[in-house]
């Protein structure tokens, strides 16, 4: 069964920007992507970068340390590369953001 955690109000991630939140331990960044969040590990499996600081180009982050590429809604690099991080399932209840960090 899914278990939803509360991690910010709709307005605190503005359209075309991300944030980054502390859940469990875990980094999860979070992207708005025309009115659409998706969540997804916020390291870099190449060498810890943290994606919620890259720019977003649609649904495409890049790394700012070495320019890696995700799409932000599979979590699948964009480069083509066999590299991916965790995408994590969003809720939008009202105002409330809320991340099950155990189902895609």
């Amino acid at each position: 069964m899914a278990e939803f955690i509360r991690v910010a109000s709709i307005g605190e991630i503005p359209a075309g920007e991300s944030r980054m939140f502390e859940i469990a331990g875990r980094q999860i960044a979070i992207f708005n992507v025309g009115g659409h969040l998706h969540a997804i590990d916020n390291v870099c499996p190449h060498q810890g970068g943290p994606l919620a600081e890259g720019e977003l180009d649609g649904c495409i982050v890049t790394c700012p340390w070495h320019g890696w590429t995700y799409d932000v809604t599979t979590g699948v690099s964009a480069d083509g590369v066999d590299v991916h991080v965790p995408r994590f399932a969003v809720r939008v209840d009202g105002d409330d953001v809320s991340v099950d960090l155990g189902t895609p």
